[in-house]
C-alpha cells in the first residue's frame, strides 16, 4: 500500500499495479474501501491482461486520512480527480461501485479526455434526497438542529453531517442530459434492497451517447460480488476494450 499526500497534507491510501492502457481506476462505495471482492477480483483481472490498474481509499475510509463524517461527495470527487491527475498517464476506464458510480459520473464530467469508459456496478449518483427521505424524524430534527446525526442503515451506523446533504444537490448528474459518447456499461442486481433497479434506466435517459449498455442480473444483491458478477465485470471491461 501507498499514500498519497493532498494539497491539505491529508494521506490518500491506495494500490497501484504499472501496466499498460488503458488503465482502470476501482471506485467503492459508501462506507466501504479498496479491500473488497470486487476491487481484488478486478486486481486480478488486470494483472492477468498487464494493464495498470489503482485502487484507493476515499477520505474518511478504510486508510486513508480523517473521519467519515467529516466528508462528503465534493471531497471524495477531489480525491478521485487527485488521483487521476497525480498517479495515471493515458486513458483511464473508471469502474464504480455504488457511490462510487456517482464519483465515476463526475470523473467523466471534469476528466473528459481522460476517461474512456464508465462501468457502473450498483451506481448510485443523486442518492442524498433519497438518503434524506430515509432518516426518521429524530435524524432529520438533529439533521437541522444540530448539524449532525447519527444513522443506521444495513447493519452500519454512521454519521451524517448537514453538509453532507448540502453538498449532495451541489454535485447531482442527473438533472441535465450527461453528456458522455464513450462505452457505458451498468450493472444491476434484481435483488438489490439499496438501489432501485429503475436507477440504471434513469441514467441511461440522461446519458447523451448511444453505447450504454445496462445488464441486469436475476439473482444479484447489492453486493455484486458473486462469481457471475465479477465474471460479468471481467466481460465488460472486455467489452469496453473493445470499443474504444
Amino acid at each position: 500500500m501507498s499514500y498519497l499526500i493532498n494539497n491539505k497534507n491529508q494521506k490518500i491510501a491506495y494500490k497501484a499495479l504499472k501496466g499498460k492502457s488503458p488503465g482502470i481506476i476501482f471506485l467503492h462505495g459508501l462506507n466501504s474501501d479498496m479491500h473488497g471482492i470486487k476491487a481484488l477480483s478486478i486486481e486480478k483481472y488486470a494483472k492477468k491482461h498487464n494493464l495498470s490498474y489503482i485502487r484507493f481509499d476515499c477520505r474518511g475510509h478504510g486508510k486513508s486520512f480523517g473521519n467519515f463524517e467529516d466528508f462528503n461527495i465534493t471531497d471524495w470527487k477531489n480525491d478521485t480527480l487527485y488521483i487521476i491527475d497525480k498517479l495515471t498517464k493515458g486513458p483511464q476506464i473508471l469502474i464504480g461501485s455504488s457511490m462510487g458510480g456517482w464519483l465515476m459520473m463526475l470523473a467523466a464530467k471534469l476528466r473528459k479526455k481522460r476517461v474512456c469508459g464508465l462501468i457502473g456496478l450498483a451506481a448510485a449518483p443523486d442518492f442524498g434526497k433519497d438518503l434524506y427521505s430515509a432518516l426518521n424524524k429524530k435524524n432529520k430534527k438533529e439533521i437541522n438542529t444540530k448539524g449532525i446525526t447519527k444513522y443506521s442503515s444495513y447493519g452500519f451506523s454512521y454519521y451524517l453531517k448537514k453538509k453532507f446533504f448540502i453538498e449532495a444537490e451541489k454535485n447531482r448528474v442527473l438533472n441535465k442530459p450527461f453528456y458522455f459518447t464513450k462505452p457505458l456499461v451498468l450493472i444491476h442486481g434484481l435483488k438489490d434492497t439499496v438501489v432501485k433497479e429503475n436507477v440504471p434506466r434513469k441514467i441511461m435517459k440522461r446519458v447523451t451517447g448511444k453505447n450504454v449498455n445496462i445488464i441486469y442480473l436475476k439473482e444479484s444483491n447489492h453486493r455484486l460480488s458473486s462469481d457471475t458478477d465479477l465474471r460479468m465485470i471481467k466481460q465488460s471491461i472486455d467489452y469496453i476494450k473493445n470499443n474504444l
